[in-house]
């Protein structure tokens, strides 16, 4: 117990980084003196009432120098009651979807439908969709407010957004990186694919989502490093067997297949051979 003379302990200044809802973005929020460990469910402040989100990181200090504006703050864990208020909220899901979609065949608007989902204080509705263009929705908002009488909002997505809320399995027979542990959505392009010697066939490179894999973004820069004084496919050499050109690289085993003429082939480490045009 705390006397007069006494002076409360001062709460540490700490951030933690959330997750909101089912697919909304990444948000850093003060702690308020608690503390979070990754998977923790909490209840946080949000633009209009509260929302409920994933800790993806524990504890940090705060620096008010990496932020220029007042950061929102966690209210709490998710206790009982929020947990079965969450789960009733996602019970709602088809019926909004179901309301949505005919909503949408009604008004003949070009979009996909994806998914919807309440605020925790269903305060707001998110409905979630794709489009190749840009939709004027306003009527759509219109009447979707006067049926369910809260703040509507709608959100256009990409397709690799599409792929994290609806899920699934990659051809690594694992669940898709972007639902198991990636924050955000990294730049991936072909060259990745080529500096890996990968088959550019898009059946074998390209995702769920239609997309070139995130996967192919992990190793670019160690393959880049392999590569680094490796000759060219195509290249003429010297080499201990005679004079070939580079038919291949194998930047792993730093090796290179070389061919000799009329057909014999030859792998060459890349330490025992003379660069030579």
């Amino acid at each position: 117990m705390t006397t007069h003379n006494e002076k409360a302990a001062p709460v540490p200044n700490e951030i933690v980084r959330v997750h909101l809802r089912m697919a909304g973005e990444t948000i850093v929020f003060m702690t308020h003196g608690m503390r979070f460990e990754v998977g923790d469910k909490v209840i946080v402040e949000a633009d209009r009432g509260l929302e409920y989100g994933d800790v993806v990181t524990s504890n940090e200090p705060f620096d008010h120098k990496l932020f220029d504006k007042p950061l929102k703050k966690v209210i709490r864990k998710a206790n009982p009651w929020d947990e079965e208020q969450i789960q009733k909220n996602k019970g709602k899901t088809r019926d909004l979807m179901d309301i949505c979609s005919r909503k949408i065949r009604e008004q003949n608007l070009p979009m996909k439908l994806v998914d919807a989902e309440y605020s925790f204080d269903r305060s707001k509705i998110v409905f979630y969709f794709t489009s190749e263009s840009r939709v004027d929705f306003r009527n759509l908002v219109r009447e979707l407010a006067s049926i369910f009488r809260v703040r509507i909002e709608l959100r256009q997505i990409g397709v690799r957004d599409e792929a994290r809320m609806l899920g699934g399995f990659g051809p690594c027979g694992r669940q898709l990186c972007c639902i198991a542990f990636l924050k955000d959505f990294a730049p991936v392009t072909i060259k990745m694919a080529k500096v890996q010697n990968l088959p550019l066939n898009p059946a074998k490179i390209s995702g769920l989502c239609g997309r070139l894999m995130c996967c192919l973004g992990y190793e670019h820069e160690c393959y880049q490093e392999l590569f680094r004084g490796m000759p060219k496919v195509g290249k003429e050499i010297k080499t201990e067997h005679g004079k070939g050109k580079v038919v291949s690289v194998n930047p792993l085993k730093r090796t290179v297949t070389v061919d000799l003429g009329e057909g014999n082939l030859k792998d060459v480490p890349v330490d025992e051979k003379e660069a030579k045009k």
